[in-house]
């Protein structure tokens, strides 16, 4: 972006006014038949320049006024000229070409007409000559700020695009920060979150026993209940901070869906498995997704509805795949479903990959995840 101070135009063009008024003035003095009027002319058109650049539709009909009065009385030559150049450059890099063009013929046609109404015949063509002169002046001015104003709309353009340029980059180093900050909240929870809620129901499920049966609960099995509370509850706060837009990772998919029904039932729980349609490869990020998906709906079964069994089953269709885990736990049809980092989660994996999800309590009891997750090219 341009860092050119706001003064440094206005006294660019306050010395310019100055420098050809100091030029015109001696001029003006030492001509015949100058008088007052001439004089205010040639100081009032000078001193317009001061706005040539900044209002470009005062200093041309300002210039070409006073300049020829001052031309009409006292015969200065072409440097009455100067100043109407400078406003005819002004107007045309402002884009106001028509006035300009009006405005240099206007001055080039009277000032013509008064110089050879008062000239002998033998001037003629000297005055004749002088005035072609001034007119490719005038051309060259037209010409030179079309160019500037050119230059400074691509300048502009430029400027712009590296704006923009500097904004996209913020946004992409954000969005990234972000995509990143959530591909870890995820594997966190769909990792650890897993694993201590396994340990923390184990140990639960070894002090029921140990008190069902009138012995010592040992101080061990105590400590990592405790500690198992604590770490989900720190690990619970920590995705909340860490919780934004999302990425993925490289991650367990449906091969492993085996390990993931064993260690469920090993914790107690009832786990079934069914799987239909023909067994294909599946894009990676829809296998995984599929697998955090059994992985989270059976640890929120181990969770909240004990006692209960689970029904897991994967449909290999053509163009989606469906997983359905299912349990026969106390939500009735009138439970609204608590919502949580678990279903959030889920849900932004199944909504990231154009599927949908339903997750809820089921009509006969119990709840259900049901996620339809479109299949595209095998990654």
């Amino acid at each position: 972006m341009s860092s050119v101070p706001r003064w440094r135009p206005m006294a660019m063009d306050g010395a310019l006014a100055v420098t050809v008024a100091a030029i015109l003035t001696p001029t003006a003095l030492v001509a015949p038949g100058t008088g007052a009027l001439e004089l205010a002319a040639v100081l009032a058109g000078s001193l317009a320049l001061v706005a040539w650049r900044r209002a470009p539709l005062v200093a041309l009909p300002l210039t070409t006024v006073c300049m020829l009065v001052f031309s009409e009385y006292a015969d200065p030559g072409p440097s009455a000229a100067f100043p109407v150049l400078v406003s005819v450059f002004g107007a045309v890099r402002a884009g106001h070409r028509l006035l300009a063009a009006l405005a240099g013929a206007l001055y080039l046609g009277v000032d013509l007409a008064a110089n050879l109404a008062t000239a002998a015949p033998q001037d003629a063509q000297a005055i004749t000559q002088s005035t072609t002169l001034l007119l490719g002046w005038f051309l060259a001015a037209g010409v030179a700020a079309t160019v500037a104003r050119h230059r400074q709309a691509y300048l502009k353009q430029v400027e712009e695009r590296a704006a923009e340029a500097e904004r996209t980059r913020e946004e992409v180093a954000l969005r990234r920060a972000s995509e990143e900050r959530l591909r870890i909240a995820r594997e966190l929870h769909d990792s650890l979150t897993h694993s201590i809620s396994i340990i923390k129901v184990q140990a639960g499920v070894a002090i029921h026993l140990a008190r069902k049966r009138g012995e010592e609960v040992p101080a061990a099995l105590l400590a990592i209940q405790e500690a198992g509370g604590d770490a989900m509850r720190e690990l619970r706060a920590t995705l909340e901070v860490l919780r934004d837009a999302g990425g993925e990772p490289a991650a367990s998919g449906l091969d492993r869906l085996g390990d993931l029904v064993e260690r469920a039932r090993s914790t107690g729980l009832r786990t079934t498995v069914t799987i239909s349609g023909e067994r294909h490869e599946l894009p990676r990020e829809v296998d995984r997704a599929a697998y955090r998906i059994v992985q989270e709906a059976l640890t929120n079964v181990s969770r909240h509805a004990g006692g209960a069994a689970a029904a897991v089953r994967i449909d290999y269709g053509g163009g989606e795949l469906v997983v359905q885990v299912d349990d026969d736990g106390t939500a009735g049809p009138g439970t609204a479903p608590t919502p949580g980092v678990g279903l959030r989660g889920m849900r932004e994996r199944v909504t990231a990959l154009g599927g949908r999800l339903r997750a809820g309590p089921r009509p006969e009891g119990g709840f259900t995840v049901r996620a339809e997750l479109p299949l595209g090219e095998p990654s």
